[in-house]
């Protein structure tokens, strides 16, 4: 096995490494930035859908390494079924009204009572 996937199954949320697809890792002034994308299993209960592209791109905060700020570049798969309606599986990847992972929202809000805001992304 590919040593860096080993590591970032350690470091990324369970629910990416399962569904999400590492494809690049870029470190810069602004921090650690981890590209992802979902791995091409179509949504369940839909019966036979085509692949459509991707949504746009989302970024998340996660957990920082080494004092350094991640942010994790999502990008989701899109399906179209026969009507040419688009589906995509429902994720629930961010902490409600943030964009902070479910875990490093949860970690800050018992730390330090709230979930600050730590302006943009970038």
């Amino acid at each position: 096995m590919n040593p860096y996937l080993k590591l970032t199954s350690y470091i990324l949320p369970q629910e990416i490494n399962e569904s999400f697809e590492l494809k690049e890792v870029i470190e810069n002034e602004s921090g650690l930035h981890i590209y992802l994308e979902e791995k091409g299993r179509q949504p369940e209960g839909y019966g036979k859908l085509q692949p459509n592209g991707f949504y746009e791109e989302t970024q998340i905060r996660d957990f920082p390494i080494r004092d350094r700020k991640v942010t994790l570049h999502v990008k989701r798969r899109r399906w179209k079924d026969s009507t040419g309606k688009s589906i995509s599986k429902d994720w629930e990847l961010v902490a409600k009204g943030t964009r902070h992972s479910k875990e490093f929202a949860a970690f800050l809000k018992g730390m330090l009572g709230e979930i600050p805001d730590y302006g943009p992304l970038s």
